[in-house]
């Protein structure tokens, strides 16, 4: 069976000021990470997904924003009526 590949990283120059190495530096020492270049890869890796988590909850906002009073109200009942649905926990 073959190996699953792992994502091939690429080599690449950046110019970045001495307070942003100072700051990677710090965070790999802070990470005990193998390398600025992997801090790197996390910090952006995270700044994508809290993007994303902030993307998706505009969109749920706009959907909710977008319903009329009738359609609030038909959620909110159908929302009782899924509750009671459940056995009572007391």
């Amino acid at each position: 069976m073959a190996k699953p590949s792992t994502k091939r990283k690429e080599k690449r120059t950046f110019s970045l000021s001495s307070e942003s190495l100072h700051f990677l530096e710090l965070m790999r020492k802070r990470r005990k990470s193998a390398s600025v270049s992997a801090v790197l890869d996390e910090l952006i890796a995270q700044h994508r997904r809290s993007q994303e988590a902030q993307r998706i909850s505009a969109s749920i906002t706009g959907y909710y924003d977008s319903l009329t009073k009738g359609e609030v109200t038909e959620d909110r009942l159908w929302g009782q009526f899924a509750e009671g649905q459940f056995p009572d926990e007391s």
